[in-house]
């Protein structure tokens, strides 16, 4: 009765309004108030009295499709006034995942409903909370309906890379040990007890930093030479949401061994060492040459420093004193610790050695021990300078002119005589006569340092070649050739002559290496007729080179490159590896927790599957060709899908399809991750955000600006003769392809074996490709948030060679076909 009469006032008032608001025309007010007047929450006793206000709940902590939640999140639901504690327990505040009821405790204080997880929650899985209308405020009254949200787990992170990697050998001593990361890691946790390094069961001591996704471990000393380390990563490194590895991450590598001076000449302790030595330290491995020079290797008489020249050859490093040694004196040498391996490490101490000269016997005459030419040798060279060898050191005052002689015939030849070490030099002062006996003398005039003469007069003779070669070699070509491009960064490189070259002009002086104004380290050999230059290490990718010939380079006959030989050359960008699919490589396309829309009656999905994480009634207009299931498709809205179609419940959606999505979406997560700028650094930007128009080389390339484009035409992609060249596109925020218009399409055109499936795009938040239809797009697009081809209305059909992956939005196509690589 009660009921009734209220019901007829709200009539008559409404009738009364009604008539007042006509004149103002604002039917949409009586609506409202209508509203306003017939939806109240009546008590569930039905005892008569006033109406209440209903129990809503206003937020959740995570919201509604939330994404990345940590597994250790507690639940929570905020009404709009104070509830009835007694009505908020685990049959009113439910938490599932799928059909399983999740274990856990509900409080409730000050509005707010909490439900904490027994255990933590599963990484990257989709949970359904629930708050139903038992819940009641303290006037009794109930909500009107059930309220329910859904949320997912973010990925646990892993450790996807170690420096050294697990199981490595020879180690350098001084190595810093890293751990990449699948994520964005809590650097709060990145500690000494989440990262550490052993030897055995003892703990090396080091500083621990984190930036990017890398964590560093430097250790504070050295590492032990020929030692097992194992490196551990615990559980107690979490991500940035809370989430830590599932379980500590372990690996091994060993040392390599540093390096020893095995053996010396003299030997330590030698006595009678011939006073012209050339000290010579030999190495147990193979050393960086940089470091084997005058400041590593040391030659002193007491605490005097002898001068003289460093060399380094194979593993043996050579001291050649720049004068003779003293008789009968104590020498020490040393090999410091600045003598290091190709590998950086060190000597663990400095080598020490003595040896002692001995004492010529002063009424000893000297000797000539050899001569070059050599008695009786015929076709020397024209340009031929006569050298004398002594068995001791000479007077330099007694080795010139009228000591050393040469003669045609009973002609003297004009020359100047020069003396150094132990050897007289006879340099004629024009070239020799071709076809012609020479004879040379040493005369008992040259005298020791004691004033000890030749006993007697030295003779020798030899015969000159034919008439002398006056044609200047040039080199006839090189490799890599002038101009070439993509030079693989290990090249050796090398320059062929015209004719047969002088070894001893063939060296570091005259063949040279250069970036810029930077010259570049390396070896020089000659064979056959053609100069070999090996840089000491790899080159730099990307970058120009000039190799030089110089007119130091001469032939057998002493003539010389009549000018400086110049070539450039550009390396090969480096080696680019596309990311690892995982399961959604079978996929042409995915939407993410959103599901996908087909808005066209001709598109179908080739080669590959669909899916979402989502329940099925987010796949709109598709039929899945293997089973025949169809996804809400109209007359207007038909796809074909040639593989499966994956989704959550209810059907045909399974739990079994849903599993499979759920790990697809994980493997184009880990994907996405793997081609971010964080991971693949160093993009470049040609066009300033346009690639159209462009002729792309393999490689990595960001937006400037955060947005790639192709607008101004089409997008070639020259792979240039390799079939594993791959191209990483970064566009931090949004890829758009194509403009307005009936003939605004736009195409990326692969060339030279450039393959779809090594293609890849990056994308921070959302990719409209040819929104005016048509146009034949390339690779694999990730994206953050949706994707979207073409738009409703278009009859043209728009194509992709690849897959449409949107990781936190839909992909909404309109007759596009994609053919997955």
């Amino acid at each position: 009765m009660g009921n009734n009469i209220t019901l007829k006032k709200h009539q008559n008032l409404l009738t009364h309004l009604g008539n007042n608001l006509v004149s103002f025309k604002s039917s949409w007010l009586i609506v409202i108030l209508m509203t306003t007047l017939f939806i109240q929450c009546k008590k569930d006793d039905f005892k008569g009295g006033t109406t209440g206000v209903c129990p809503i709940v206003v937020s959740t902590d995570p919201a509604n499709g939330a994404t990345n939640v940590a597994t250790s999140k507690k639940i929570t639901a905020t009404f709009n006034e104070a509830m009835n504690p007694s009505t908020i327990n685990a049959t009113t505040f439910i938490l599932s995942q799928g059909a399983n009821q999740i274990p856990g405790v509900v409080t409730y204080a000050d509005k707010t409903a909490t439900f904490t997880p027994s255990n933590p929650l599963d990484a990257n899985t989709v949970y359904t909370a629930t708050i139903t209308n038992g819940v009641k405020d303290p006037s009794n009254n109930a909500m009107i309906a059930n309220f329910v949200w859904s949320f997912n787990t973010g990925a646990i992170p892993i450790v996807v890379s170690t420096d050294p990697a697990n199981g490595a050998i020879n180690v350098p001593l001084g190595k810093i040990i890293t751990a990449t990361f699948s994520t964005n890691m809590d650097p709060a946790t990145i500690t000494a007890s989440s990262f550490i390094l052993k030897q055995g069961t003892t703990v090396i001591p080091g500083t621990i930093s984190y930036a990017g996704m890398v964590a560093t471990f430097s250790p504070t000393a050295p590492l032990n030479p020929n030692t097992v380390y194992t490196g551990t990563i615990t559980k107690d490194a979490k991500d940035v949401s809370g989430n830590a590895i599932a379980a500590n991450y372990v690996w091994s590598f060993v040392t390599g061994i540093a390096p020893t001076v095995v053996s010396t000449d003299p030997a330590n302790g030698e006595t009678n060492v011939v006073l012209n030595k050339a000290i010579s330290a030999t190495f147990s491995t193979t050393m960086d040459p940089t470091t084997i020079n005058s400041t590593t290797f040391l030659l002193k008489q007491g605490a005097t420093s002898i001068p003289g020249v460093v060399t380094y050859s194979g593993s043996t490093a050579v001291f050649t004193p720049s004068a003779n040694l003293l008789p009968g004196t104590v020498y020490t040498a040393t090999i410091t610790t600045g003598a290091k391996n190709t590998l950086g490490d060190a000597l663990a101490s400095n080598y020490v050695w003595t040896f002692t000269t001995g004492v010529p016997l002063a009424n000893t005459p000297p000797t000539v021990i050899s001569t070059d030419p050599i008695s009786a040798a015929t076709g020397v060279a024209l340009n031929k300078k006569i050298a004398a060898t002594f068995s001791k050191a000479m007077n330099p005052l007694t080795i010139n002119n009228t000591t050393f002689l040469l003669n045609q015939g009973a002609n003297p030849v004009l020359g100047t005589v020069s003396y150094s070490g132990t050897t007289a030099l006879f340099s004629p002062a024009v070239n020799l006569l071709p076809n012609t006996v020479y004879t040379a003398t040493i005369t008992t005039g040259a005298k020791d340092a004691t004033g000890n003469a030749l006993a007697n007069n030295y003779v020798w003779s030899f015969t000159t070649g034919a008439a002398l070669d006056l044609v200047p070699p040039v080199v006839i070509a090189t490799d890599p050739v002038n101009g070439a491009n993509g030079v693989v960064i290990d090249k050796k490189l090398s320059a062929t002559f015209s004719k047969l070259m002088n070894p001893t002009t063939i060296n570091n002086t005259t063949f040279l290496l250069q970036q810029g104004i930077n010259p570049i380290l390396g070896t020089v050999s000659y064979s056959g007729m053609t100069a070999v230059f090996s840089p000491t290490t790899n080159l730099t990718p990307n970058t120009t080179y000039t190799a030089t010939i110089t007119t130091g380079a001469q032939d057998q006959a002493g003539n010389a490159l009549a000018s400086n030989y110049v070539w450039t050359f550009t390396t090969a960008g480096p080696i680019i590896v596309g990311p690892n699919l995982g399961s959604i490589a079978l996929f042409g396309a995915f939407g993410g927790n959103a599901g996908i829309t087909n808005q066209g009656l001709n598109t179908m999905i080739n080669n590959g599957s669909i899916g979402t994480t989502a329940a099925s009634t987010l796949i709109t207009g598709f039929h899945d060709a293997t089973t025949g299931d169809v996804y809400t498709e109209t007359p207007l809205n038909v796809g074909r899908v040639a593989g499966r179609i994956y989704t959550a419940p209810p059907a045909p959606g399974t739990a079994t399809s849903f599993a499979i999505a759920t790990k697809a979406l994980l493997d184009a997560t880990n994907a996405y991750n793997s081609i971010s700028p964080a991971s693949k650094p160093g993009g470049i930007d040609p066009g300033a955000g346009e690639l159209g128009g462009l002729t792309l080389a393999p490689g990595v390339y960001k937006s400037a600006s955060g947005t790639f484009k192709i607008t101004n035409g089409d997008l070639t992609l020259d792979a240039k003769g390799d079939p594993n060249a791959v191209w990483i596109f970064q566009s931090p925020t949004s890829l758009t392809v194509g403009v307005a218009g009936p003939s605004g399409a736009r195409n990326v055109i692969l060339i030279n074996g450039a393959s779809a499936k090594n293609v890849y795009w990056w994308v921070g938040s959302a990719a409209t490709i040819n929104g005016a239809g048509g146009g034949i797009m390339v690779g694999t697009i990730i994206t953050s948030a949706g994707l979207t081809f073409s738009t409703a209305g278009n009859a043209v059909q728009t194509v992709l060679n690849g897959r449409a992956i949107s990781l936190n939005a839909s992909v909404t196509m309109v007759n596009t076909t994609i053919n997955v690589p």
